[in-house]
């Protein structure tokens, strides 16, 4: 059913009798009749939502008031309320900001804005000083048990939310803040509530952070012990299917109804997106000097196939050269080549990018600096290939997406044995990369970075209008499932980009 209604008014030319003294009644606008929103068989009393950044609310790089305000589980509380829902408490940070401090030293960055003093539109964080001290615990219980950073076995982790962990790294800052106890876990602090709905997004963070860093961490597939790993490896799929499922063991114990949602692949988001390939503008000068110096590398890689090293297709890939242009492809290291330094010192594993290469978001502030300040021919990118951090090659890329495969195959079958809703998150947002959305005013959302209208400028999290849409998905899924009838939310009352 169609939930945003369009009140007509109208009125009615009604002829009373055919006498010569006729009159002419207007009846006035019409109420349609008001729509009786249920909760099927769901019981909306008590709502829980667990995960990550994306159900804290998280967005332009940090956590703050509005962007909490404009998560997804809060428009679904606002939703749930006209169906019986209660109340719904978040741990709001203290201001706007975004940052924090851990015993008055900074320890969380202030959110993105746009500055536009240098012409071009840029991405800097807000000014001032956050007031959120994570050492200022909160009082709950809190419906939004979301915290950002978090890995699918983090809400099983004791001591997850210890303060004294933080500094070292040992526990979370957000979770920190709101945690019952300093031993406590974020599952057992939702199951306390007792629940009579919950959602789940969870999953996401065990292979973004090896996205974000270009593959700088380890595919830890084949490895079931989640402590030895590392904030930017990829978790066996074994460990994110597991600490799901008792997850959800626990939060249904009771009987309560709930809906999980599957994690999106990653690489389709701004973040993987925004920077091209080939960024570098070049005159003919300097082109001719780079090839040039290149000259000796691409000489030693002909040299390694005429002795049937490597394959005349390696040597095509490895090959540098430039033009005079705006579009000149980066150097970078790709640690999937051949390595020939046992032959050639000089022979490292480096190649110039391809359309197929993503160029993490950061690698913009490096690309074009120098790599040593006194070198003005050190350009990052050009003469100095780009680090492993700075791009998410094909190889990778592919590590990604096997892993995002294998947690969503265990999601599905997590939520047919528990006999929860299913919302298909990856598909929507490839929608949102490929077709984008078109709204009721015509407008299409976007996954374009700053303009698409979806994303926030992290490039990874959803603007407070992408969140609404997340929202509707959600929503749909529980009516398909539980027989529910909910309000949708208006995504065009919430923006696509905080101005300031």
């Amino acid at each position: 059913m169609k939930k945003h209604l369009l009140f007509l008014a109208f009125s009615g030319l009604f002829l009373l009798s055919c006498s010569d003294d006729d009159t002419i009644v207007n009846p006035g606008p019409q109420d349609p009749d008001p729509v009786n929103y249920t909760s099927g068989s769901a019981d909306f009393s008590t709502y829980v939502a667990l995960g990550n950044s994306l159900t804290a609310g998280y967005s332009d790089a940090a956590l703050f008031i509005d962007g909490q305000e404009a998560s997804y589980p809060n428009m679904l509380a606002g939703s749930f309320a006209e169906a019986g829902g209660g109340a719904f408490t978040i741990p709001f940070m203290a201001d706007n900001l975004g940052g924090a401090t851990l015993g008055g030293t900074p320890i969380l960055g202030n959110r993105l804005i746009l500055d536009f003093s240098s012409g071009d539109p840029t991405p800097v964080p807000v000014s001032g000083q956050g007031t959120t001290e994570i050492s200022n615990t909160l009082s709950g219980p809190f419906n939004n048990m979301g915290a950002p950073g978090s890995k699918s076995y983090h809400l099983l982790a004791p001591g997850y939310g210890n303060v004294a962990g933080v500094e070292a790294g040992l526990a979370n800052p957000y979770y920190a803040r709101f945690a019952s106890g300093p031993t406590a876990t974020i599952l057992g602090d939702a199951a306390a509530q007792n629940a009579t709905f919950f959602t789940l997004w969870i999953g996401s963070q065990d292979v973004l952070g090896y996205a974000r860093s270009g593959g700088s961490g380890v595919d830890q597939t084949g490895n079931l012990d989640p402590s030895t790993y590392g904030s930017e490896d990829i978790s066996d799929p074994n460990v994110v299917a597991g600490s799901i499922d008792a997850i959800l063991q626990t939060m249904t114990a009771n009987g309560a109804k709930g809906v999980l949602a599957n994690i999106p692949d990653v690489t389709t988001v701004p973040f993987f997106t925004a920077v091209p390939h080939n960024p570098v503008p070049l005159d003919q000068a300097t082109a001719d000097l780079l090839n040039n110096a290149y000259a000796a590398y691409n000489g030693g890689l002909a040299q390694l196939q005429g002795l049937g090293v490597i394959s005349a297709e390696e040597v095509a890939r490895r090959t540098i050269s430039f033009q005079a242009g705006e579009s000149n492809a980066v150097v970078l290291i790709d640690e999937d080549l051949t390595d020939l330094t046992s032959f050639n010192p000089a022979l490292i594993n480096m190649r110039q990018a391809t359309e197929e290469d993503l160029l993490v978001f950061t690698s913009q502030t490096i690309i074009g600096t120098l790599a040593n300040p006194q070198d003005p021919t050190s350009i990052n990118g050009v003469a100095v290939p780009l680090a492993d951090e700075w791009v998410l090659t094909p190889e990778e890329q592919l590590a990604v997406q096997t892993a995002t495969a294998a947690y969503n195959q265990a999601i599905a079958g997590l939520a047919q044995q528990y006999d929860l809703g299913l919302v298909d998150v990856n598909a929507y947002l490839t929608t949102v990369a490929t077709t984008g959305i078109t709204l009721s005013d015509g407008s299409t959302v976007t996954a374009e970075y700053a303009t698409g209208g979806g994303f926030s400028l992290d490039g990874v999290h959803p603007s407070p209008r992408g969140y609404a849409l997340l929202a509707n998905q959600f929503i749909a899924v529980i009516e398909a499932k539980y027989g529910a009838e909910l309000p949708e939310i208006d995504p065009l009352a919430y923006t696509g980009l905080y101005i300031n």
